[in-house]
């Protein structure tokens, strides 16, 4: 496996795992299967693993396989604030506590802002006071980098 420094220094697979795709609900044969690709991942070296609290029953099927394997500290997890659903900090801190318990984590290596797609959004985060929040987090050591995730035209990137 290859791998590049993150700012941190930190060794990341260029390869990551989506989790998007977990079949199912995450319960046996669906939880069997997703926990056999995981784990494979990992033994071939991956240890990014991209996740997203509107991915139905992701965040809940990787927190699982990690426990149950006993190699979160093997990985980094991206997970993702659904910033269009958020209209206050509070709503902002009710998701993200329920990202860490659904991940069994106490931490995410990489919190994305989920489809920042133009400047008006981010501008209306900072206006509810959501950079504060995020400040907070990452002083505490509950958030370790901080990003966003897009899914816009070219043009509108060079904006934020």
């Amino acid at each position: 496996m290859q791998y590049r420094k993150d700012k941190k220094g930190n060794d990341i697979s260029l390869l990551g795992f989506g989790c998007m795709r977990f079949e199912g609900s995450g319960t046996g044969e669906y939880f069997q299967k997703a926990n056999d690709q995981v784990m494979e991942a990992i033994r071939q070296g991956i240890n990014y693993f991209d996740t997203a609290y509107v991915y139905k029953n992701n965040e809940k099927v990787l927190g699982r396989i990690l426990a149950e394997n006993n190699c979160r500290d093997q990985i980094y997890i991206a997970t993702k604030l659904p910033q269009y659903m958020v209209r206050s900090v509070a709503q902002a801190e009710k998701i993200f506590n329920q990202e860490l318990e659904l991940l069994q984590t106490d931490h995410i290596d990489y919190y994305l802002m989920h489809m920042l797609n133009d400047l008006a959004s981010w501008n209306r985060l900072k206006a509810m006071g959501l950079e504060d929040w995020i400040k907070e987090k990452m002083v505490s050591g509950k958030i370790r980098n901080i990003g966003f995730s897009y899914h816009a035209i070219p043009r509108i990137l060079s904006q934020l």
